[in-house]
């Protein structure tokens, strides 16, 4: 029934591995499509179709994300940067550059400002589709690990909905927002250098952004996404974000460690679910803090951990 979904997928990810070891003899579409068993028509077609996108336009725009962190990362001419990413020349980088972001590539590296990059699409997850986990596997031994953690005082850019009900439902809100859409949010939040999660120079998936939580002194619970910068952060922030002071706060930490998303990630949900559920807070010093303006975070990385964090204080 996904058959499709799947095999768009498997094109996505070696564009990506390409992209990242510049071999470009493997971004040719006919190699792509052959490697698939499909055609190069129906292949671009359903390619289209699932991601809104040409082929041609998304390998641009990928190639383009990454040339963006080159910029405002390395001090490589951007005629090498250019033609890392295949450009032909630097009046070519310079047109596609100004098109996808309203700048040069010039403009940019002297004042590198939040630009939405293109992220990885994802056109086959198994718990999106409703697939559910895959079963053929192992009997899983896994726990969750509880312990404490102080976070220093720190900032956190994001977006916040008042209505969601978890990641799923949360960008489902979101898409009906000008400007708060997933693409466009995941997409500057790329761009920002200095999150103190993740690593500044990954695009897309594990970069540091995370689900956070607000407990505001209203009573009111925000669920919102985002990422954590240091306090002395002075970089620009987007207009349709938010950023608020964190203070120093205590957190009880759930964790569960790494894992195959596809194999086990309704698993590891579900154990992550019950640690918290059945802690006892009584037979511990600590209690939940979640109110004065506290915030509590989500960190979903299969390669490292899935994690959670709710700020507590002493009894």
């Amino acid at each position: 029934m996904f058959e499709w979904n799947e095999a768009i997928q498997i094109m996505i990810n070696d564009i990506e591995d390409s992209i990242k070891k510049e071999t470009d003899e493997n971004l040719i579409l006919k190699n792509l499509s052959d490697k698939l068993g499909y055609s190069k028509f129906h292949t671009t077609r359903f390619f289209k179709k699932l991601t809104g996108l040409t082929f041609k336009n998304y390998l641009r725009l990928r190639r383009l994300s990454y040339a963006v962190i080159e910029l405002r990362d390395k001090k490589a001419r951007i005629i090498d940067i250019a033609a890392k990413h295949g450009f032909s020349s630097h009046e070519a980088f310079s047109r596609a550059f100004k098109k996808a972001y309203g700048i040069t590539p010039n403009e940019y590296r002297k004042k590198p400002v939040p630009l939405v990059l293109q992220n990885k699409i994802n056109t086959f997850d198994r718990y999106f589709l409703g697939l559910g986990e895959c079963t053929m596997k192992k009997v899983n031994e896994k726990q969750v690990k509880i312990y404490l953690v102080t976070l220093p005082t720190h900032k956190f850019l994001h977006i916040k909905n008042y209505e969601s009900k978890g990641y799923w439902d949360f960008w489902r809100l979101q898409e009906n927002i000008k400007g708060q859409d997933c693409h466009t949010v995941c997409g500057l939040l790329d761009s920002i250098k200095g999150k103190l999660d993740g690593e500044d120079n990954v695009i897309g998936q594990f970069s540091g952004q995370i689900m956070g939580y607000l407990y505001e002194e209203n009573g009111k619970i925000a669920e919102a996404y985002g990422v954590r910068l240091p306090v002395d952060y002075l970089g620009e922030i987007p207009k349709q974000m938010l950023c608020i002071d964190v203070p120093e706060s205590e957190y009880i930490v759930f964790e569960y460690p790494p894992f195959d998303y596809e194999s086990e990630g309704a698993t590891a949900n579900q154990k992550m679910d019950d640690a918290e559920k059945n802690f006892d807070y009584s037979e511990t010093d600590y209690e939940l803090e979640m109110c004065n303006n506290r915030v509590g975070y989500s960190y979903h990385d299969p390669d490292k951990y899935l994690k959670t964090l709710r700020p507590v204080k002493r009894k």
